[in-house]
């Protein structure tokens, strides 16, 4: 297959809409990562995202919809919290999970009964799911388990020849893909943390929000565990070289990325390191997964990650990835 390159204009746009309403995969940017694009509701061409991606087939995508009143073609629920979520922050980087209608393919669910739904903001993605004329299924643009894309060459990197056309949109202004809230309970559950916190939807709903279970450990191990959002079960994110997450006090952390980078060095090891800013938790959301991709490009064998205050919702989300990236392989000094 050869994957056609586009840009932004307006008739780029609706190439790559015509491709998607004819059951084809685009690559197109968000706000959060760039997302691989298929009509929702054509259970083929969600097929061939699984595919392109190498996804397992329980991992629930997240449908893209551009306007208020798509969301009631895809779900039958009146909950007034959808209201509130949908005033304050759509466009946005927030996707709300419901109830599904049943002309939601299974695929698209990942065989359940709740679909995950979310309006981007972003011109681009706005622009492509209204001249596609259909809601767009949309996980990341990346081959499944790698780092999530948030620059055009960054999917290339992993998609070209596996779909139709890639949208070259620039670098993806948030870096980290949406929060999922559950809304088909009592309770609001965040089932993936990201850029709008917890605090921001207490505040929004006028409730306590929960964070899901999973959240707390690696819920990969548990055999019985079935992911109700993207990210929640897989071993997400994972740079090819080994890498370590140190956690403790600021000072510690950098001795000890320095003691273990030498060490590694002196065994001829090709060593990277991540570190931001000690509140930098913004420029940690843009960088982190950009950051993995070029040390991947670097051909390092060893990556040293210093961990950011869970305390922080934006830090409690990076680090929700970067423990994912290095599949739990935590030290603590």
């Amino acid at each position: 297959m050869i994957t056609e390159h586009l840009t932004t204009s307006r008739e780029d746009i609706e190439k790559a809409a015509e491709i998607i309403a004819a059951g084809g995969l685009v690559a197109f940017p968000t706000e959060t990562v760039y997302g691989l694009g298929a009509d929702a509701l054509n259970e083929k061409a969600v097929a061939s995202v699984y595919e392109a991606k190498g996804r397992p087939s329980d991992n629930p995508m997240i449908v893209h919809i551009a306007k208020r009143e798509d969301l009631e073609k895809l779900t039958p629920d009146r909950d007034p919290r959808i209201d509130k979520i949908a005033d304050s922050i759509w466009p946005g980087p927030l996707t709300i999970v419901v109830n599904k209608r049943p002309e939601i393919p299974g695929r698209t669910t990942g065989g359940l009964d709740t679909v995950a739904v979310r309006m981007p903001d972003s011109e681009t993605a706005l622009q492509l799911i209204e001249m596609a004329g259909c809601p767009i299924a949309a996980p990341s643009a990346n081959l499944s388990g790698s780092p999530s894309p948030t620059r055009a060459r960054d999917v290339a990197a992993d998609m070209d020849g596996r779909i139709d056309a890639i949208i070259y949109g620039g670098d993806c202004r948030v870096g980290i893909e949406s929060t999922v809230l559950d809304l088909t309970g009592a309770k609001a559950t965040i089932l993936r943390p990201g850029y709008i916190t917890a605090d921001a939807l207490e505040e929004i709903l006028g409730e306590d929000v929960e964070y899901d279970r999973a959240l707390k450990g690696d819920p990969a191990n548990e055999a019985d565990f079935k992911p109700r959002s993207p990210g929640m079960k897989y071993k997400h994110y994972a740079p090819k070289a080994e890498m370590i997450v140190i956690k403790g006090r600021r000072e510690d952390v950098a001795d000890e990325i320095e003691r273990r980078k030498k060490i590694a060095e002196e065994e001829g090891k090709k060593v990277g390191v991540i570190q931001f800013g000690e509140e930098a938790f913004a420029e940690a959301a843009h960088d982190f997964f950009s950051r993995l991709r070029d040390l991947d490009a670097q051909g390092v064998d060893l990556i040293l990650a210093g961990a950011l205050s869970d305390e922080d919702g934006v830090g409690f989300a990076v680090m929700n990835r970067m423990l994912k990236s290095a599949g739990y392989n935590v030290i603590r000094v």
